[in-house]
């Protein structure tokens, strides 16, 4: 029965490589409880897998998003935009006139004194034979 299946993908999914690999990943997710959409006529997961490609019950291009999705290690997420109102709450109305200007920076400023005296203040570090 399996032979006979695998001939009938090969008109939905051309490259057999491609074909292994959708029909596995399908056959993953039925063993982990996802719902099969023909009979299973007491057919193990992979059969029913190709089966289910050769019905087309699952579109192919679906399955091979859903593999791609699944193979991902870092997933970009859209991150949602800021409200407008809480942008134009933040800003005041003399910002919102000149937007080009750069942003002012404040740094902490130390005097000459204060970085010797932290410098003074440190310690060596310890010798060690090993280097």
């Amino acid at each position: 029965m399996a032979r006979v299946t695998v001939e009938d993908c090969i008109d939905k999914v051309d490259n057999r490589f491609e074909l292994v690999l959708l029909a596995s990943h399908r056959a993953r997710q039925i063993s982990q409880g996802s719902q099969i959409t023909i009979d299973r006529d007491n057919d193990k997961n992979p059969v029913v897998a190709l089966r289910e490609i050769a019905d087309e019950t699952l579109s192919p291009d679906d399955l091979k998003e859903d593999l791609i999705h699944s193979l991902q290690k870092h997933v970009e997420v859209d991150e949602p935009e800021p409200d407008p109102v809480s942008i134009a709450a933040s800003g005041s109305s003399a910002d919102a006139e000149d937007d080009d200007a750069p942003e002012t920076v404040n740094f902490d400023q130390m005097t000459e004194e204060d970085l010797l005296a932290g410098i003074e203040g440190l310690v060596p570090p310890e010798k060690n034979d090993d280097y």
